[in-house]
């Protein structure tokens, strides 16, 4: 294995493995879980994302999200439903006592603190206000909730929860003696956005493209073996390895030490997350986005340049390149640079999303499966890790280190870049639906390996394992998006899903055909080795002279 495909692998296991969960990225999502209080008379509203479009002195400004509150009454759907309303600073600013504004129909904004949110909402009704905004005390949104004693509550007017910079930009507005106005309405999500459609197709197509190519070139590589051995070379190599160049084939120690390592850096990702950090991962990303797009633009023109590219030339520390690999990475760092400056744009997606497939199906033709029981082992830690890190390290990090990682909660970014993203089209929130690497790449191996078994044992696309393998996938991602909707767009391990649908699938089916201990132990069907065919058509032949 050379330096530079060494070097991708060692990049690539260290960043594709840190986010194995979609989910939808949504400006002011809600952080702060609080389901513990039960609904009750007066308490039972669902929690629902606000939308505060804000006009100053009549003209059109900024817009601000917020979270409504369990009491009080509903927030209307649709903007066209919502009213304009002049929105006034409380005094005192806790509204813990009755305002001394004199409120005629106005929304009042008071700060959070001093007293229960009930209180402020009842002084705040009670002064003829007709909303109230709450500025929390930090940049995330809250849950606001009714104390377990509070019975019989009637508040009748709506309560939203705004996070700390929404409240500082609102406040600013209100002391520069301008006239401010809101308007407050709450649109309800799409069933099923367009969006995850094509993230899932995204996804299955990556890996049928990878497993195509892996498969292939293994066809080639077993291609040349026979040709080898029907030349009755005098030390004949391993079929293991030759033409596999480049190649890693991972054992049961590298897949659990793959799943440890991965932990290990997540959580000093979310130690450390910051600004700077974040930039750092943008950098390791283009470095193995560029090896990656660079590798399948190479694949791909040596097909009709295949002289430029098996002509090579020695450059330091790089050694021996090709002439189209010189010719093709000039545009691929170019292409890299471009998406990193204009990363925050709102198209910047389609070059994160190039860059991510690339680097995805690079791995998928270095890393290699050799059999069933490895790719057990590897899918069964990804299986725990995900759910560990999704759901279980909630307990001792008090919220989703997974998921915390993945937005960049603590970076000041719009999250960490190893993730495939499309934007929500028609979805009113707008944001993003995101899928981590791991959720293709580690499955992916899996699928891989079942095409490369099919080719070389012959299989007929029914009779192998390779169409079942893609379909349960693509089940299992789509049960994941299922998940997704279900928990109201809060992140989920897809690898809970997909593991038991591939992993169960192959088990299933190799029991079944009676291929499960060839699949677990060797991961290659039996081919009889030519010089044997070669030795029994000699034997016929002079049979027949005879």
């Amino acid at each position: 294995m050379d330096l530079q495909s060494l070097c991708t692998v060692i990049l690539v296991s260290a960043l594709i493995s840190l986010v194995c969960h979609p989910c939808s990225v949504t400006a002011g999502d809600i952080v702060h879980d609080d389901d513990s209080a039960p609904k009750k008379p007066g308490c039972e509203n669902d929690f629902v994302l606000v939308k505060v479009q804000t006009w100053v002195n009549g003209i059109e400004d900024a817009e601000f999200v917020g979270v409504g509150a369990r009491f009080g009454t509903t927030i209307v759907s649709k903007e066209k439903n919502a009213n304009h309303r002049r929105l006034i600073l409380s005094d005192p600013r806790d509204c813990c006592s009755f305002p001394k504004n004199k409120l005629d129909n106005d929304v009042i904004m008071v700060d959070r603190g001093n007293c229960k949110f009930t209180t402020k909402a009842n002084n705040a009704q009670a002064a003829n206000a007709s909303a109230l905004l709450i500025t929390n005390n930090q940049k995330e949104l809250y849950k606001m909730v009714c104390d377990p004693g509070e019975t019989d509550l009637d508040i009748h007017i709506p309560a939203v929860m705004l996070p700390q910079d929404a409240g500082i930009s609102l406040e600013k507005m209100l002391t520069s003696n301008s006239s401010v106005s809101v308007q407050l309405y709450s649109p309800k999500r799409p069933l099923v956005d367009i969006a995850e459609v094509f993230l899932w197709l995204m996804a299955v197509g990556t890996i049928l493209c990878a497993s195509y190519w892996s498969a292939w070139n293994a066809r080639e590589a077993a291609i040349e073996q026979e040709k080898l051995l029907k030349d009755a070379l005098d030390e004949i190599p391993n079929t293991r390895h030759v033409g596999s160049g480049g190649i890693l084939d991972i054992n049961t120690t590298s897949a659990v030490l793959f799943v440890v390592f991965a932990s290990c850096f997540l959580v000093m990702l979310y130690k450390l997350m910051s600004y700077w950090f974040s930039e750092l991962l943008v950098v390791l990303f283009c470095i193995g986005g560029v090896e990656g797009l660079q590798t399948c633009l190479v694949a791909l023109l040596s097909r009709w340049f295949k002289h430029s590219g098996e002509s090579y030339i020695k450059v330091p520390f790089f050694g021996a390149v090709s002439y189209l690999t010189l010719a093709v990475s000039p545009f691929c760092i170019a292409f890299a640079i471009v998406w990193a400056i204009y990363r925050n744009v709102s198209y910047a997606w389609i070059g994160q999303d190039i860059l991510g497939i690339a680097l995805i199906i690079t791995v998928l033709q270095i890393v290699r499966v050799p059999n069933l029981k490895v790719g057990t082992v590897l899918l069964g830690c990804g299986f725990l890790y995900d759910i560990f890190w999704v759901f279980v390290s909630k307990k001792f990090f008090h919220e989703s280190v997974m998921i915390v990682v993945a937005r960049g909660d603590k970076s000041g970014e719009d999250g960490i870049p190893m993730l495939l993203k499309i934007p929500r089209m028609f979805d009113p929130w707008g944001g993003y639906s995101i899928i981590g690497f791991g959720d293709i790449l580690l499955p992916g191996l899996l699928v891989a390996f079942s095409l490369r078994y099919d080719w070389l044992a012959n299989k007929t696309l029914r009779a192998g394992y390779f169409m079942w393998a893609m379909i349960a996938y693509g089940l299992g991602l789509l049960v994941t998006y299922i998940a997704l909707n279900l928990m109201d767009g809060h992140g989920q391990p897809a690898l809970l899903y997909i593991v038991p649908f591939t992993l169960g699938t192959f088990l299933t089916l190799g029991r079944k055909r009676g291929d499960l201990g060839l699949l677990w132990t060797s991961g290659e069907a039996e081919r009889p080795c030519p010089h044997v065919r070669l030795e029994h058509q000699n034997i016929e032949e002079l049979s027949d002279e005879k």
